[in-house]
């Protein structure tokens, strides 16, 4: 049996099961491999003090400080007795306390003048920042203790940390690895790395762990940052490499066919961007390998348009195309939307039939059987020349008669899996549009949409009107909630419509069975659709139709309330986000969003692009109850001042981990980025990007680089590995 390579050893083989269990179980760290890549989160300097007025309420810290005094308290009429120590650092002070027999050690040992590294969890008493019984190294020079000469004139790292294993015991785990950073497989090619200057991966490792000055850091930040960018990179171009390779059929539009006979009865022009956008996709719809293009478009930029027409060309061309919702709200909007854009063209009996019209079927997971069974016929047969439809498309049974084209709508609620076995249904590979709601800062569409060719929308129709913002803050000022609603009458009053959108249904099932820190702060649930419909139809807009659409209700109730909405037969919709996506009643001008802080900035921004979309404009009114100067409030704040998606998108990206962004439903990558940053390292991205093309080109399966194929087989996990695979 094959030696266990040194980086994949178990570290409760060297650690003890003890350690090891808490490190996989709050860290997700398995590995001698996976503790080597647990960087460091700062460093402190030997004798730097931390500071103290900077401290966050109820996280763990790490700290460096002197103690200021040290006193034994009794209480209890003398039964019990605490020790309280003040630490200070010039910024701010903060309390340590130590009860009953636990005063004993640190009393000897924290003397006032010295100094030591304490952890614990922050809390308040009596106004003042307290430490309740820290762990703690002392760092005195006098004191004799071994921390000292570890710790002494050097960097000292302070790592990511959780309950039951402090910086300095991470640190200590280290000290037991560190030394198998030498076996560690090196993915640069020795050509690159020695044209940028970069130190080996073993060098890295260490300078990263135990720097001797500030430049080491920074050496090893980069060399880091470049492998975590070049192998993505190397993934990613393979797989466009892969791509390129497969045969696929090239899909032309008929001259006077179902393209040309739809064009010309569009009652207006598209726009420049919707011109230039259906040529790249018409340019690659053309060639013979399989077209994967991401088409990006603000909120309301005509995308359905656009893949609208890609659909009719493949039909025309004798093909048939599939578009992928995420939910059934979505599948049968589109299919309403689409077979009123078609008209006629909708009703056809054959395929490619001489009237120029085919067939639109829909087909979602709740469907009747007769009806279901329906719907697959006239894919089989090939009548149907355009299905739409949620995740049921992927099933088994559902077969087609030659798929030519997929266009998967908000890509990022679907896996790359899923995506993969819809296009697995072509008896050859069908071309791929991908379309996305939610604009992506370039960066991310290199790292998250790397395989993809990126198609952008950033033009509005014309006669579109802007969408006023402002943000609502119920308790501070509940005057303004009451004109919130005051201004919803005044729409419904001029023959408008409006969304009232709250973050969930509130029928009792789902009550968060877990309360996050936010609700333990609040004391309260967020707000629920179902109660604020009834206080809204016995109060506020007493008088009005009011409605409710959720995602647990019968999907023919869901579309029987949207279509009653769509006709005008509805004045308010209190829904969940299932409107967030594609949703569009252009007569809907308002829109009142409650908790909006419990909602994602991308998130807002769709929703709000429900209204204003047809010749009124609109207004979206953000209601809070976090106080002014939360970063809830900013967050809300910002989505108020821009209605620029790419702006907004940059905003949550920043205030959110990469791993949400770089997620495993997204990209397929078993763990977020450790060292890279998507913002901030878009040249090390880019770079990296070209580097990796360059190399993919002249040796598409790395036989020359087995180093960068062992470091890109630890990257991908098995699904993503057949996802890379797949074709």
């Amino acid at each position: 049996m094959d030696r266990v390579p040194a980086l994949d050893e178990p570290l409760k083989n060297t650690l003890g099961a003890a350690t090891a269990k808490v490190m996989a179980e709050h860290l997700d760290l398995h590995t001698v491999g996976d503790l080597l890549h647990h960087y460091p989160r700062r460093y402190e300097e030997r004798g730097q003090l931390t500071r103290l007025a900077d401290l966050p309420l109820d996280e763990d810290v790490t700290v460096v400080a002197q103690v200021a005094d040290s006193r034994v308290l009794k209480f209890n009429h003398g039964r019990g007795q605490r020790l309280e120590i003040t630490l200070t650092d010039g910024s701010g002070r903060l309390q340590l306390v130590f009860f009953g027999r636990g005063i004993h050690k640190p009393h000897k040992d924290l003397l006032p003048g010295s100094r030591g590294m304490f952890a614990g969890k922050v809390s308040v008493f009596n106004h003042k920042l307290q430490l309740a019984h820290p762990t703690y190294v002392p760092l005195g020079a006098d004191s004799g203790d071994d921390a000292v000469d570890a710790f002494a004139g050097k960097l000292i790292p302070i790592y990511p940390a959780c309950k039951g294993l402090e910086s300095w015991k991470i640190t200590k785990a280290l000290d037991a690895v560190l030394p198998r950073a030498v076996e560690a497989v090196d993915p640069l090619p020795p050509a690159l790395r020695e044209g940028r200057g970069f130190a080996s991966l073993p060098e890295a490792l260490l300078k990263i762990h135990r720097p001797d000055t500030r430049a080491d850091i920074e050496d090893a930040r980069q060399r880091l940052k470049w492998d975590e960018a070049f192998v993505l990179q190397v993934a990613l171009a393979r797989r466009r490499y892969d791509d390129t390779q497969l045969p696929a059929v090239a899909r032309r539009p008929r001259p006077d066919g179902l393209l040309d006979t739809f064009d010309a009865k569009l009652p207006f022009t598209l726009t420049e961007g919707q011109q230039k956008v259906s040529k790249e996709i018409f340019d690659d719809l053309a060639t013979e390998h399989p077209m994967h293009r991401l088409l990006q478009g603000e909120v309301g930029s005509g995308k359905t348009m656009v893949a609208l027409r890609a659909m009719l060309a493949v039909v025309d061309s004798g093909g048939q195309a599939a578009m992928l919702a995420p939910t059934e709200v979505l599948a049968q909007q589109h299919h309403r939307s689409i077979t009123e854009m078609m008209g006629e063209l909708a009703e056809g009996g054959m395929l490619g039939g001489a009237e120029h019209a085919t067939k639109v079927v829909l087909l979602t997971g709740s469907m009747g059987a007769a009806a279901r069974r329906h719907a697959l016929l006239d894919l089989v047969t090939g009548e149907a020349g355009i299905v739409i439809g949620t995740h049921a498309l992927i099933e088994d049974k559902v077969q087609f008669h030659d798929l030519g084209l997929v266009v998967v709508d908000e890509q990022h609620r679907f896996g790359v899996e899923q995506r993969d076995a819809l296009r697995s249904k072509g008896k050859q590979p069908p071309h791929l549009l991908v379309m996305t709601a939610t604009p992506i800062p370039r960066t991310v569409a290199m790292t998250v949409f790397g395989d993809l060719e990126t198609s952008i929308l950033d033009q509005l129709p014309a006669g579109r009107l802007p969408i006023a913002s402002h943000v609502v803050p119920a308790q501070d000022k509940p005057h303004f909630l009451a004109r919130a609603w005051e201004r919803v009458r005044e729409e419904v009053e001029n023959g408008h419509q409006a969304y009232v959108v709250c973050p969930r249904i509130g029928d009792g099932e789902d009550d968060p069975k877990k309360k996050t820190a936010e609700d333990e702060a609040e004391k309260r649930p967020p707000l629920a659709v179902i109660e604020i419909a009834e206080k809204l139809a016995r109060g506020p807009l007493s008088g009005l139709r009011v409605e409710v659409l959720h995602g647990r209700m019968q999907p023919d109730d869901k579309d029987d309330v949207m279509r009653r909405f769509t006709a005008g037969d509805v004045d308010v919709l209190v829904a969940t986000t299932v409107i967030e996506v594609g949703v569009n009643v252009p007569n809907a001008t308002a829109m009142v969003i409650m908790d909006a802080d419990r909602f994602g900035v991308s998130q807002l921004h769709q929703l709000r692009g429900r209204v204003g979309r047809g010749s009124a404009p609109g207004l979206c009114l953000l209601v809070t109850e976090m106080p002014e100067a939360s970063p809830a409030r900013a967050r809300l704040g910002a989505v108020a001042a821009t209605l620029d998606g790419f702006e907004l998108s940059r905003i949550d990206l920043e205030q959110r981990r990469e791993g949400d962004v770089l997620g495993q439903a997204q990209s397929g990558v078993r763990s977020s980025l450790r060292m890279l940053t998507v913002i901030e390292d878009e040249e090390i991205i880019a770079a990296a990007r070209e580097e990796a093309v360059v190399i993919v080109a002249e040796d598409p399966d790395l036989e020359r680089l087995p180093e960068l194929r062992t470091a890109l087989d630890a990257l991908l996990d098995t699904e993503r590995e057949q996802y890379l695979d797949k074709g």
